[in-house]
C-alpha cells in the first residue's frame, strides 16, 4: 500500500500471531485503522506480536491505537502480547501516551455516532449533575456548621472583610441595579398601557406594575444582576487565590479557608440583598410612574393612590422575603465553584461561567417553588 496510508497485515506462525503495521499511523488515518484493528481475530494463537518496523509516521492517535490494541488482546486471555521494532524516535511518545491513562479515549474522533452513545452521554451528564448536587448540599452543611460556630464565638467573624464585601456587593452594585430596574419599569408600563388601552383600562397599568414588580420582578431582577456581578466575582477571586496557592497558604497557617473566604461573602450578601431588592423595587416603580405620567397623563399623586389600593400588606414583603434565599444561592454557588478551580487560568474562566449559569438556574427554580408555596398558602 502507499505510504500515505496506514495499513496492517496479519500472519500466523504456528501458535503465534504477527500483526505487522506500516505506513502513516496518524489522526487522518486513525478511523480506518481503528476499523481494521477491531476486525482482527487472534483465533487460537497463544502469543501475539505487533510489529511496528514499517511505520513511517506516528502521532498520539496512532500510538493510542497500538496501545489500545495491545491491551484489548491481552485482556482476551492471551499469554503474551508484545510490541516489536518500535523506532527510537517513537519511544518517548509511546511512553507518554501509556502514562496518560484514562485520558486516551479522547484522542480519537468516533467514526460514527450511535443512539447508544447519545443515551450514554445523557446518563453521564445526569450522574454528574446528581453528584454535583450532592456535593453542593454537603457544602451547604459545612457552611451551616461553620456559621453556627462563628455565631457562638463572634470573635471569629472577620468584620473588616465583612464590611468590605458589603460595600462591594451592595453599595457598588446600586448603579447597575438601579438603572436596569428603572428601565424594566419603563418597559413594563409602556407595554402594559399599550394593551390595557384597548379596553379603556389604562389606570390598571399601576396595578400591573405594583403586583408584578413588588411580588416577583424586582427581587428576581436584582438577584440575577447580583449573580452575574457578585457571584462571578466570588468565583474568580477565590479561584485566582487557588491558582496562586494562597488557599494552600491559609491552610498551612492553620486557618480555615471556608471561614476566612466564604463566610464573610455569604454574610455580606445576606445582609445587603434585601436592601438591594427594596432599592430595585423603588427604581422600577419610579420608571413605571414616569412612563405612566408621560404616556397616560397619570400624575404621581394618582399613581401612588392607585398603587396603594392595588397592593396588599403581603405583596411587598413576599418579594423581600425571597431576597435572603437568593443571596444564599448566589454566595454559596459562587464560593463553591471558586473552591473547585484547578490550578489553571482556563479553569478559572470555566468555573466562573458555570457559577453564573448555576446561580441563575437555581434562583429561577427557587422563585418557582416560592410561587407554588405562596399560592398554596393563599398569599
Amino acid at each position: 500500500m502507499a505510504e500515505a496510508e496506514g495499513w496492517i497485515r496479519t500472519a500466523q506462525e504456528n501458535d503465534r500471531l504477527i500483526i505487522a503495521a506500516g505506513g502513516r499511523w496518524v489522526l487522518a488515518t486513525s478511523a480506518e485503522l481503528d476499523r481494521r484493528l477491531r476486525a482482527v481475530s487472534p483465533g487460537s494463537a497463544s502469543s501475539i506480536v505487533i510489529d511496528l518496523a514499517e511505520v513511517v509516521a506516528l502521532d498520539t492517535a496512532g500510538a493510542w491505537l497500538v496501545l489500545r490494541t495491545q491491551q484489548a488482546l491481552a485482556a482476551g486471555g492471551r499469554r503474551s502480547v508484545g510490541l516489536e521494532n518500535i523506532g527510537a524516535r517513537y519511544l518517548p511518545l509511546m511512553h507518554q501516551v501509556e502514562e496518560s491513562g484514562g485520558r486516551r479515549q479522547h484522542l480519537l474522533p468516533p467514526s460514527y455516532y450511535r443512539f447508544g452513545d447519545f443515551t450514554a452521554r445523557i446518563g453521564r451528564i445526569t450522574i454528574g449533575l446528581v453528584k454535583r448536587g450532592g456535593e453542593l448540599l454537603g457544602f451547604v452543611g459545612l457552611i451551616a456548621i461553620i456559621a453556627f460556630r462563628a455565631l457562638r464565638h463572634p470573635s471569629r467573624i472577620r468584620f473588616t472583610s465583612l464590611i468590605n464585601h458589603m460595600e462591594q456587593t451592595g453599595v457598588d452594585a446600586l448603579p447597575i441595579v438601579g438603572l436596569l430596574s428603572f428601565l424594566i419599569g419603563v418597559v413594563m408600563a409602556f407595554q402594559g398601557a399599550d394593551q390595557l388601552r384597548r379596553f379603556g383600562a389604562e389606570i390598571y397599568t399601576v396595578n400591573l406594575l405594583g403586583v408584578a414588580i413588588l411580588r416577583e420582578l424586582g427581587v428576581l431582577l436584582a438577584a440575577i444582576i447580583i449573580a452575574g456581578r457578585s457571584g462571578s466575582a466570588f468565583t474568580a477571586q477565590i479561584g485566582t487565590m487557588k491558582v496562586n496557592e494562597e488557599v494552600d497558604a491559609l491552610q498551612v497557617l492553620g486557618m480555615d479557608p471556608v471561614e476566612v473566604l466564604v463566610l464573610p461573602r455569604l454574610m455580606a450578601l445576606l445582609l445587603t440583598m434585601p436592601l438591594i431588592a427594596f432599592y430595585s423595587n423603588i427604581m422600577a416603580l419610579a420608571g413605571g410612574a414616569l412612563m405612566a405620567w408621560a404616556t397616560l397623563d397619570i400624575p404621581f399623586s394618582v399613581f401612588l393612590q392607585q398603587l396603594q389600593g392595588a397592593i396588599s400588606g403581603w405583596t411587598f414583603w413576599l418579594g423581600v422575603l425571597k431576597a435572603p434565599f437568593f443571596a444564599g444561592i448566589i454566595a454559596l454557588t459562587g464560593c463553591y465553584e471558586g473552591l473547585r478551580v484547578a490550578r489553571s487560568a482556563e479553569s478559572v474562566g470555566r468555573q466562573t461561567t458555570r457559577s453564573v449559569v448555576e446561580s441563575i438556574f437555581l434562583i429561577i427554580v427557587a422563585d418557582a417553588l416560592f410561587s407554588i408555596l405562596f399560592s398554596r398558602l393563599g398569599i
